[in-house]
């Protein structure tokens, strides 16, 4: 029997998919719960994204907004298990329950829905916002897996320095 090595994938071997959370399975749109029962997508809130982003690897969690303002939203939840096997391995996806958005996309600078939120061993990565071209996704989501981690675009607090007088920029 011969063994051709010549051939080998190499595949970021992501941690194993936690056990689904207690927190109770929140009312929503069946394209939306669908992605957490048929594609393995994890509820994540306010007191759970921290913990399961920082279990590492890359992860896009949905923010998918209220159906009937951004119907856009179920369009990015059919399409999400689709990118994520256009890049086998690659990531890990969270959704997060319509009464939970508002806080979870406040941490994280977010400001647009529907968007899809990358994170990277717990750090904050990019977004990608509203619907787009198939080819256009496919793009952003490889270029946002290849960025570095940085700093989410929230609201900080301004820096003052001493002595200046707050009306010049020099």
């Amino acid at each position: 029997m011969s063994t051709d090595t010549s051939s080998h994938e190499t595949l970021v071997k992501l941690p194993v998919q936690p056990p689904k959370t207690t927190m109770a399975v929140p009312e929503t749109s069946p394209l939306i719960e669908r992605l957490v029962s048929v594609h393995g997508a994890t509820w994540v809130d306010e007191t759970s994204i921290g913990d399961w982003a920082a279990q590492g690897g890359d992860r896009v969690v949905l923010f998918a907004g209220d159906p009937v303002r951004f119907p856009e939203g179920l369009d990015v939840a059919v399409v999400l298990p689709e990118l994520q096997r256009s890049f086998p391995g690659r990531f890990l996806v969270g959704v997060v329950p319509r009464q939970s958005e508002e806080a979870v996309a406040r941490r994280y600078g977010s400001q647009r829905w529907p968007t899809l939120l990358f994170l990277r061993d717990g750090q904050y990565v990019t977004t990608i916002s509203g619907m787009l071209d198939w080819d256009d996704y496919v793009e952003r989501v490889k270029q946002a897996l290849a960025m570095p981690t940085s700093r989410a675009p929230t609201i900080g607090i301004p820096v003052v320095s001493a002595g200046s007088s707050g009306s010049s920029c020099h």
